[in-house]
């Protein structure tokens, strides 16, 4: 996400109580925490098979090893780390200090180097936007933070070397703007047509992380845990790329890759291949 998802409060007693930023960021560490572990846990458990956690990203990545990598609101750093892994040299943009935290500590102990810059994606400094990245990526749950997708792939274009390859894999415009499921068994589960595909309206949503949050709940309440989400069509996305100057080479509309049951015949998600030229 994006510094204009957040608000920050004022600390107006000198530092006495915590920020209202400040527990935020302990709640998205403790989401991670809650979901993957500690640090420790899940470098453990991702260094015994880092390829697994790129499925299916690593199909469009090819060999990574050497390969100068950007991961764009690269979250917790799982990926990354995964990519460092196998012997990539990756950077992770994100606006988040708790990702941030999480990342560091999460490449530290599975003993890989990780740079990361938290900012506003749409904000990195000139010395970042040098053309020499070989790969840049970002997947699931990432378009939707945008309210125009020009200024998102002008920014691709900058961090990508020619002959870079950008990869985005994101949720399907079908399944998020048209189609509801109802149902918690693929014997029961219904689809209705209910959505506007064409909509255009910015939609309220919780961010991404809080599903994952305790049982306790956000210490800072509903008002850090909302963003506002635009829902681009397929279209509308293919359409920016190509307009940055971006070649595109491959659009892979996908099934339910988790279950071969459930949404079959649905397209849940997509994977958009485009080069530098």
């Amino acid at each position: 996400m994006n510094d204009q998802d957040l608000e920050q409060e004022p600390q107006d007693n000198l530092g006495a109580t915590p920020s209202s930023e400040e527990l935020w960021n302990e709640d998205t560490y403790a989401a991670w925490t809650s979901r993957f572990g500690t640090p420790s846990e899940a470098a453990a458990k991702l260094s015994k098979d880092p390829a697994s956690r790129l499925f299916p990203l690593n199909a469009y990545f090819g060999e990574v090893r050497g390969k100068k990598m950007m991961n764009l609101m690269g979250s917790n750093g799982m990926k990354a780390v995964a990519l460092g892994l196998l012997g990539a040299e990756v950077t992770v943009a994100d606006f988040s200090e708790a990702n941030a935290r999480y990342a560091a500590e999460l490449a530290q102990e599975a003993g890989v180097g990780l740079s990361y810059i938290v900012s506003d994606v749409l904000k990195l400094p000139d010395e970042v936007l040098d053309s020499t990245y070989d790969i840049v990526f970002a997947e699931m749950g990432i378009v939707h933070y945008f309210t125009d997708l020009t200024p998102f792939m002008e920014t691709v274009c900058r961090l990508l070397a020619p002959g870079g390859t950008f990869v985005l894999r994101d949720f399907h415009p079908v399944t998020t703007k048209l189609i509801s499921s109802k149902g918690s068994t693929a014997k029961v589960r219904k689809h209705k047509v209910s959505g506007d595909y064409f909509d255009t309206a910015l939609e309220e949503k919780k961010v991404s992380y809080s599903k994952y949050l305790p049982a306790s709940g956000s210490q800072t309440g509903e008002k850090h845990s909302v963003v506002y989400w635009r829902r681009w069509t397929l279209g509308e996305i293919v359409t920016a790329a190509a307009a940055s100057g971006l070649v595109i080479r491959e659009l892979v509309e996908e099934p339910n890759l988790s279950s071969e049951v459930y949404d079959k015949g649905i397209p849940k998600t997509f994977t958009l291949v485009a080069e530098k030229r």
